[in-house]
């Protein structure tokens, strides 16, 4: 299916530039709900697939980075796990967050990915070389969407981006020698 959707010469030309992915928490890295105890602690489930492809792709030379509308200990522990350093919450204007990330990553924006699923991620994806959308997104995010996941957020959207950036940059059968020999 990726190597399908990478016929597309337009698709892949955008994929061949990225240098940076942008995502968001809530419906991308989880499944958009959220769960708290009776005292009001929050839960977030994330997906193994999510985090590996995430550290594959850093590996690569994409770099990622979170911008997040929400504030939570858990989403910096996540981050931090995956060596994501490039973490912007509580931050509605999704551009703005992304242009204060430039300052630490430069880059230029057709040389962003982003990855969203609600009108808060628009103001960002409108902007970027590479606008995702996960399969369960907004219809409006997924129609302005360069690419839309065959995944729901939370089960396993991110992973595929990253195996669609690594397959379009020739970098993913590199990833996998390190699991399998040819």
């Amino acid at each position: 299916m990726l190597e399908e959707a990478l016929k597309n010469a337009q698709l892949r030309e955008k994929v061949g530039r990225i240098r940076l992915l942008l995502l968001d928490v809530d419906g991308v890295l989880t499944d958009g709900k959220l769960y708290f105890d009776n005292q009001g602690n929050e839960f977030k489930a994330f997906n193994t697939l999510d985090g590996h492809g995430i550290k594959m792709l850093r590996k690569s030379g994409v770099e990622v980075g979170i911008i997040t509308g929400r504030t939570s200990k858990l989403v910096e522990k996540r981050a931090a796990d995956l060596g994501v350093t490039l973490l912007v919450q509580g931050r509605e204007d999704k551009f703005t967050a992304l242009e204060e990330l430039r300052q630490t990553f430069p880059c230029a924006l057709d040389e962003i990915a982003f990855l969203g699923d609600d009108w808060p991620d628009l103001s960002a994806m409108t902007r970027v070389g590479l606008s995702l959308a996960v399969k369960n997104a907004h219809w409006q995010v997924i129609e302005h969407a360069h690419w839309v996941t065959s995944k729901n957020g939370g089960a396993g959207a991110v992973r595929e981006i990253c195996d669609l950036l690594m397959l379009g940059q020739n970098t993913y059968r590199d990833a996998l020698s390190h699991y399998v020999s040819y």
